[in-house]
C-alpha cells in the first residue's frame, strides 16, 4: 500500500512539473512571439496607410472618397449601401476575395475598367499583399 502511495505521488508530481515547466516556458517565449509578429502588422498597416488611407477607411459606415472598406473580403463588389459605385464596378458581378483584391491593387484596369480610382496606377504585388493582410486583421470579413 506504502509503495503504491509513493507511487502515485511520484506520478502526481511529475505531472505538476511538467505543467510548471509548459506555462513557464509560455510566459518566458510569448514577448518573443508578439514582439516577432509585431512588424510584420505594423508593414501591413503602413502599406494601408501609404496606399490606401487617403480616400479609404476601414471602419464601418466611414465612406470617403473611396468606400470603407471594413468586411471586404467577402463582399460584392461594387454593393455597399451609401456608396456611389461606378456603374462597371457595380456590374463587376464578383465577390471580393484575397486573390481578386490584390490583383486589383496590382492592376486595377484589369480587373474592373471604368472604376473610379483615378489616377491610382496601382502598387506592388507585395504591398498588395500586405494591405489585404491588414484589411482581414483591421476589418475582418463577411
Amino acid at each position: 500500500m506504502e509503495a503504491q502511495m509513493r507511487a502515485r505521488l511520484q506520478r502526481s508530481s511529475s505531472a505538476w512539473l511538467r505543467a510548471i515547466s509548459t506555462v513557464a516556458l509560455a510566459l518566458l517565449l510569448s514577448p518573443l512571439l508578439s514582439f516577432a509578429q509585431q512588424p510584420a502588422s505594423d508593414e501591413a498597416q503602413q502599406a494601408f496607410n501609404n496606399s490606401c488611407r487617403t480616400c479609404h477607411s476601414v471602419k464601418e459606415g466611414d465612406n470617403r472618397l473611396g468606400p470603407n472598406l471594413n468586411k471586404i473580403v467577402g463582399r460584392k463588389a461594387g454593393s455597399l449601401p451609401n456608396y456611389n459605385y461606378s456603374s462597371s464596378m457595380k456590374e463587376a458581378g464578383f465577390v471580393w476575395d484575397q486573390d481578386k483584391l490584390t490583383r486589383f491593387m496590382v492592376k486595377p484596369d484589369e480587373v474592373v475598367s471604368g472604376h473610379k480610382m483615378q489616377p491610382y496606377g496601382g502598387i506592388s504585388a507585395e504591398e498588395a499583399a500586405k494591405v489585404v493582410a491588414y484589411l482581414q486583421a483591421a476589418g475582418g470579413s463577411q
